[in-house]
């Protein structure tokens, strides 16, 4: 009231309601996201707009965001899933850029508990049938098992597009008097205080809640793109906005707001598939596949023309004014006026009390498989292999279409998906990783290693990264060790994007996940993009000839803190999480690049969950060949180091493998980039052998890798 002056109307309430609410403020979060290194030298477009923006040269651009749609994929699993795809859609052709793949990353409980296994096919669906629908491929993914998120699932979507930097969009209102179109499907009640619901924690009435749940339409949405893509460099089109959380009411307020003009619209003209709507509903309806266009005056006719063309209509629902206010009017009648610096920006930021948890340091000091059942080296093996989190994924991808447009190198199941740049030599490269599991006791870490793995799998492939999107998944920051978290979290992506020289650009951060008092872990998903140099250069994960020789580059190591042996073994989280040298990174990936560059290796794979042990078993399975390797004093080492050695996750590391003629030269590569390395063994064989420790045959390993996910 102090700051309107009087008090709110009910319309009023609503729309600051909606903007207010930690999904569209960003109230607890924005202060620690100013602390993020979001320039660079190619960066055309850092956050603030729908999404971030690099330039790949030659007069072409790269947008990208990733977001979250997690609290609706719970309650709504097909359509939840759906239009978080729908959503990320519009917010890269609200840039003017035409999408050309989607990433997802998905985390849920158990897949042996009916319930889990349920939810978790019916995102699937919903990620499949929208991006299938629509037309862009699916490339590539991660999906993870843990029982944090038996109660809270994590559904992130990412979408990359192109565009020709001349042709860029922003959503910038400008232009006194200039009309407002709202253009695409009819607004319906489907979503009402959608944003509101994703601000909250769950609770036992979460079911109820399924109305704030999006309806989706990717038939309609695909016209939208079209006619969307044919209005790039129309002389009558001054702005473009996704209308997308908060409907109407966060898409004009935000639009104006950026250009420093102010709005005025009618409720009465927006077109309705549902009687009786009040003004309230139809502001804050996020009725799918909609945008909202400010035009030059006159050019109304040629740019519903383009539309009509597509079977969309658009109707005039408002202008622009100078005054810095949204003023809403129902017919002829007033029914709401903000002041546009109060609706967008007035809500205050939050600091919440932050401490980390009781016991930390106890559980730190624990010894990693302290409890854990005594297994020998290929009993650990076997179970990793046949672990839904380390398994083969072909049953998740072969559901969604990442061959779409033809321009898919290389997809699903490597380190890092690579698309064709049509009429150029590089290639763009494009991945998701997710935070380590001990992120949960020292989440700035965690973090930390979730931007390096993400540059470390687009350093396999060859490709040099340019730039991060996060979304930073985590539970109730009100609780003094939730606000812990997202501090801790936010520092370490932006320790290891300075280090690494890799700015943010744009993203999301999705609080509240959280059920009955229980948060999910700190989950920050990073996604990231690269320049390959040589697309023909391009290397995978999988071995390709026998007689290669094969490379660890990186440390040995043997931490097993969070990792998924520890989880398989103990079902709990307990020890240090992995170090994490920065500058060792840097140097290791650049040496792997340098390599690839040359042509010096023929694989390449990034040593992450289940570790070394792992890492050889994926090239082997991928490539279809086995191998031989030996690690220096395996055999005499204590039962505890020797499971460390295999499947401890130590960072910084990647296995390689290169023909007997390159191996001297890749072998200076490495002393003169002073990175550790050193050979393992030879490729070749129908089993996986390490040392007198374990053996595996090819056969097995395939079919308890194959079957993780089965059932």
């Amino acid at each position: 009231m102090a700051l309107l002056g009087r008090g709110p109307n009910r319309l009023e309430l609503g729309m600051l309601g909606a903007l207010w609410s930690e999904h569209c403020s960003y109230k607890t979060s924005r202060a620690l996201l100013r602390t993020l290194p979001t320039t660079g030298p190619a960066v055309l477009q850092g956050p603030g707009e729908n999404a971030g923006v690099v330039d790949l040269g030659h007069g072409l651009a790269c947008c990208f965001k990733i977001e979250s749609h997690n609290h609706p994929s719970a309650v709504e699993p097909v359509q939840g899933a759906a239009t978080g795809v729908g959503g990320i859609l519009r917010d890269i052709f609200a840039m003017g850029a035409r999408p050309v793949a989607l990433l997802d990353a998905i985390r849920f409980g158990d897949p042996r508990d009916p319930q889990q296994r349920h939810r978790f096919q019916r995102v699937v669906e919903g990620i499949g049938w929208y991006g299938n629908c629509i037309g862009v491929p699916t490339v590539g993914g991660e999906t993870v098992f843990d029982a944090g998120y038996a109660q809270n699932c994590i559904v992130d979507a990412m979408c990359v597009g192109l565009v020709e930097p001349a042709q860029m969009l922003r959503a910038r209102a400008q232009g006194v008097g200039n009309p407002v179109l709202l253009v695409g499907a009819d607004t319906g009640r489907d979503g009402i205080h959608g944003a509101t619901f994703a601000s909250a924690q769950f609770d036992a009435d979460a079911a109820a809640r399924r109305p704030a749940v999006q309806v989706g339409n990717p038939f309609l949405e695909k016209c939208l793109l079209e006619a969307c893509q044919e209005l790039l460099g129309h002389p009558a089109v001054v702005a473009l906005q996704d209308c997308g959380a908060a409907g109407l009411t966060s898409s004009c307020a935000e639009m104006a707001h950026r250009g420093g003009v102010g709005l005025e619209l009618d409720v009465a003209r927006v077109r309705r598939r549902e009687r009786g709507m009040t003004p309230e509903e139809v502001m804050l309806s996020e009725s799918q596949e909609r945008m909202v266009l400010v035009l030059e005056q006159g050019g109304e006719a040629a740019v519903e023309a383009v539309f009509h063309r597509w079977g969309l209509h658009g109707d005039v629902i408002g202008r622009v004014i100078a005054e810095p206010r949204l003023r809403i009017r129902d017919g002829l009648e007033p029914v709401a006026d903000l002041d546009l610096a109060v609706l967008v920006d007035g809500s205050p930021e939050r600091h919440p009390p932050a401490a980390p948890p009781l016991g930390l340091a106890a559980r730190l000091a624990e010894d990693p498989l302290a409890g854990a059942p005594v297994w020998s080296p290929l009993e650990a093996w076997r179970r990793l292999l046949a672990s839904p989190n380390c398994g083969e994924t072909r049953g998740i991808w072969r559901q969604y279409d990442h061959m779409v447009g033809n321009d898919t190198l290389a997809g699903p199941g490597g380190d890092a998906a690579v698309l064709r740049l049509r009429g150029r030599l590089d290639a763009l490269a494009l991945t998701v990783d997710g935070g380590h599991r001990s992120g949960r006791l020292d989440p700035r870490r965690g973090a930390a290693i979730a931007v390096a793995e993400a540059a470390r799998n687009l350093s396999a492939v060859g490709a040099v990264p340019l730039a991060l999107t996060n979304c930073l998944n985590l539970g109730d920051p009100d609780r003094p060790e939730g606000m812990w978290q997202l501090i801790e979290v936010v520092a370490g992506v932006g320790d290891a994007a300075r280090a690494l020289g890799i700015p943010v650009v744009s993203g999301n951060v999705s609080l509240y996940n959280d059920t009955l008092g229980q948060s999910i872990p700190p989950t920050p998903v990073v996604g990231m993009v690269g320049r390959l140099p040589e697309a023909g250069r391009r290397v995978g994960a999988g071995f390709i000839a026998a007689g290669d020789r094969i490379a660890l580059l990186g440390p040995l190591g043997a931490e097993l803190g969070g990792s998924e042996l520890q989880r398989l073994a103990r079902g709990t989280v307990a020890g240090p999480a992995p170090a994490l040298d920065l500058a060792l990174e840097g140097r290791v990936q650049a040496l792997v690049r340098e390599a690839i560059a040359q042509g010096l290796v023929r694989s390449a794979h990034d040593c992450a969950l289940g570790g070394l042990a792992m890492a050889l078993a994926e090239a082997c399975l991928l490539g279809g060949l086995g191998a031989a390797v030996d690690l220096p004093g395996l055999a005499g080492a204590a039962p505890g180091e020797r499971l460390g050695q295999l499947f401890g996750e130590t960072q910084s590391r990647l296995l390689v493998s290169c023909a007997p003629a390159a191996a001297a030269a890749l072998e200076r590569l490495w002393t003169v980039g002073r990175v550790p390395g050193r050979w393992l063994g030879i490729v070749g064989g129908g089993a996986i052998a390490i040392g007198e420790v374990a053996t595996i045959e090819l056969a097995e390993a395939r079919a308890l890798w194959e079957g993780a996910l089965a059932g």
